[in-house]
């Protein structure tokens, strides 16, 4: 197919649309979140969520259905900017931009995709749509996996509230984690399973696009919102069977550690609500340890955001992605 002069312009306008939706969530995400600081600074305390989940505590009148509408209230801004970045990418981004930027194996690679990630600022649930649309249209897997966990894990607005909420002990080993997840999990992941690739899509092979971003916008919102829901609803179900007292102080530290690092890898939770319910951890007794556990495996991914990987990269890639994250925030976790 011949591709002339005109076309070439057009495409690289259209490549702009990604770059504005990204900008629009960033600017949302940075409003929020100094908001949030703000507050913090001043009060010294952060608010936390118990509609959504609370731990080891009593269910009271908050049934499953209630959790779940209430975190969708809580996140469906951000994950509308999800969905609209992941449409636009397919739609507007073609195929031979993505190898020139991500075909390359090694640590600029995954540089750049840890950078992409950070400022973005979402939760594990609203990057999953963009992991999608990356890993289809670039044929690359570890780079698309660093930029879905660099999102959760590096926030900046995250981490510093972290450090002042709990100190630079609890604070600089959550950022080693996160730094190392973002680092080794997608290389790792990808080497384990080399023959897990993705077929290019047909309309981007030849670097044009074809696909419109109505057709884009129904494709993600078909393979990943379905998903999504069913994971959420199964992670409230956790949060809502866990006993009162579940957390209770005296339990042996290893124990402990294990336990809240496990409960933390499907755990669906909001950006931020990591904190509230570590510093409930520690109030309740248990180890320094086992709230850095949270703070590190409850934001990187959670069972909503596994099964959306799940369907677009397959149960193994989820699965070992799953089993990376709760290794490292349990060896985070005993390191404490």
């Amino acid at each position: 197919m011949r591709v002339t002069r005109f076309d070439m312009r057009s495409r690289s306008t259209l490549t702009v649309i990604p770059l504005l939706f990204a900008a629009g969530l960033i600017v949302y995400k940075t409003r929020t979140s100094l908001a949030v600081l703000s507050t913090v600074w001043r009060t010294g305390v952060i608010a936390a969520r118990p509609e959504v989940v609370a731990l080891g505590y009593p269910a009271a009148a908050v049934n499953v259905v209630d959790r779940s509408v209430n975190y969708f209230l809580v996140i469906w801004p951000a994950l509308a900017f999800g969905i609209l970045i992941s449409a636009a990418v397919r739609a507007y981004v073609p195929a031979d931009l993505w190898k020139r930027i991500l075909a390359v194996h090694g640590t600029a690679t995954q540089l750049r995709a840890g950078l992409a990630g950070a400022p973005l600022m979402l939760c594990s649930c609203c990057v999953a749509p963009i992991f999608g649309a990356v890993y289809e249209s670039s044929a690359r897997l570890a780079p698309a996996l660093t930029l879905m966990l660099a999102s959760p894990v590096l926030n900046p607005a995250a981490l510093v509230l972290t450090f002042m909420l709990f100190g630079p002990g609890i604070g600089m080993m959550r950022l080693i984690l996160s730094i190392a997840a973002v680092a080794v999990i997608g290389p790792s992941v990808e080497s384990l399973f080399p023959r897990v690739q993705v077929a290019v899509r047909s309309e981007l092979r030849d670097g044009a696009r074809k696909e419109s971003f109505g057709q884009a916008l129904y494709n993600v919102l078909v393979r990943t919102v379905p998903v999504l829901v069913v994971g959420l609803v199964v992670s409230m179900i956790l949060v809502q069977w866990l006993p009162a007292g579940a957390f209770a102080g005296g339990t042996p530290r290893t124990l402990a550690i294990l336990f809240v690092g496990t409960l933390a890898v499907p755990l669906a939770l909001p950006t931020f609500l990591e904190i509230p319910l570590a510093l409930s951890v520690l109030s309740a007794g248990l180890p320094a340890g086992a709230a850095v556990a949270l703070l590190f495996a409850g934001p990187a991914i959670n069972l909503p955001s596994l099964l959306a990987t799940a369907r677009i990269a397959g149960w193994k890639v989820a699965a070992s992605v799953a089993l990376f994250v709760w290794l490292i925030a349990l060896a985070g976790g005993l390191l404490m």
